[in-house]
């Protein structure tokens, strides 16, 4: 599977599990829901105090599993590192998040106080490797 094949899945599957780091190594899940940004990132929404931000922030390698509704079927696999975009630069890539994944919000103010409020954070992985390359 190529990249752009793993970018274009994601455009239409928004169901996944990301998986980063522990300080000792272990791997930390997370179910999140992942949309690609016109550049071909992966955008997840998560809160500035959850585990998977802070793993990222001092070890930014993920990887993220991406399924349809279905769950069993097509999936998508992609790694690569990960940046963390916080408030109140975040805005702006939080309401994008929300269109690109779900659509217009009935109240943008609503939105944004609640982002605030959460402590809400944007992480965007760059996609390095992306796969099935086999099946069987």
């Amino acid at each position: 599977m190529t990249i752009d094949e793993a970018q274009e899945f994601c455009r239409h599957n928004h169901r996944a599990v990301l998986a980063t780091f522990r300080r000792d190594g272990r791997a930390q899940q997370s179910p999140v829901a992942v949309v690609t940004d016109d550049d071909g990132t992966l955008m997840v929404s998560s809160r500035e105090t959850a585990m998977k931000t802070k793993n990222l922030q001092r070890d930014p390698r993920a990887a993220v599993c991406v399924f349809t509704e279905n769950f069993f079927g097509p999936w998508v696999s992609a790694e690569g590192q990960v940046t963390v975009e916080s408030l109140p630069g975040a805005m702006d890539a939080l309401m994008r998040y929300y269109r690109l994944g779900f659509g217009e919000h009935s109240d943008w103010d609503d939105y944004r106080a609640a982002m605030n409020r959460e402590q809400r954070v944007v992480l965007r992985l760059r996609i390095e490797r992306a796969g099935p390359s086999v099946s069987g």
